[in-house]
């Protein structure tokens, strides 16, 4: 979507500060033992206080509230009875619906203690997503993004995920533009002022293919390696992003 009045501004801001309440509240209930279905009863609760509801099941059916996934599980996980286990990657993405406004966003935590090859690329995906960020501005083309995420990707030693990609935001969850996380010159987009989108760097330890599992939902590393992704829905000014999924 693209800003258009006040009430879209209004509306999509109120539906980021809800999603970022869920993520943090989540991440913090993160420790060993702890169900991936009890993280989701965790956020949903969060997001039902601000009146909103999981937008992966009101639009695509999930089977769970909010998405989470477990080591080499990149995307898509669904929240059940796994009870994380000391040195864990998990993923936590949260996408709501509030009063017709859909926002997006996801960090990678670990359970403690982490070792330095998860640590390491947790930090990547943080440092990709501020540089991809970093070029977003109305007038310049999407595949900018992408340039800045995978160069930064690349020279931590990690492989982004190609198959998948950030995407506009707003009135649903996937909407255009895509927005690859590598210079994709076939993306000939150009960034406007008021457009909504995530910026989601998706990576993994090295280069592999994905896989689905047998549930129809969650996406793999094909090779068992680890992955981690970050993301957030931001709002393109003339003066840079404003990411609208912190608080």
């Amino acid at each position: 979507m693209s800003i258009e009045s006040p009430e879209d501004a209004i509306g999509i801001r109120r539906a980021g500060r809800a999603v970022a309440a869920a993520l943090r509240v989540m991440e913090a209930a993160i420790q060993a033992g702890v169900s991936t279905a009890d993280l989701d009863a965790v956020g949903h609760e969060v997001l039902r206080r601000h009146g909103a509801q999981s937008a992966p099941r009101l639009v695509y059916g999930f089977p769970g509230i909010n998405l989470i996934s477990v080591n080499d599980e990149i995307v898509h996980g669904i929240p059940g009875g796994r009870r994380l286990q000391p040195g864990d990657v998990v993923k936590l993405d949260v996408t709501a619906e509030l009063a017709g406004y859909v926002a997006d966003a996801a960090v990678t935590a670990i359970v403690p203690p982490a070792a330095d090859t998860a640590r390491l690329l947790r930090d990547c995906a943080v440092r990709a997503f501020r540089a991809g960020a970093s070029v977003a501005r109305a007038g310049v083309p999407v595949a900018e993004i992408g340039a800045a995420v995978e160069a930064t990707v690349i020279e931590a030693g990690f492989a982004v995920v190609r198959e998948l990609t950030g995407h506009g935001v707003g009135r649903t969850i996937h909407e255009p533009p895509n927005v690859p996380n590598y210079r994709d010159r076939r993306q000939r987009d150009v960034l406007t002022e008021g457009l909504v989108l995530t910026i989601e760097p998706i990576i993994a330890e090295r280069r592999c293919r994905v896989v689905q599992d047998a549930d129809g939902w969650t996406l793999r590393t094909s090779d068992g390696s680890l992955a981690a992704h970050h993301e957030h829905t931001i709002v393109i000014t003339a003066a840079g992003a404003e990411i609208l999924t912190t608080c």
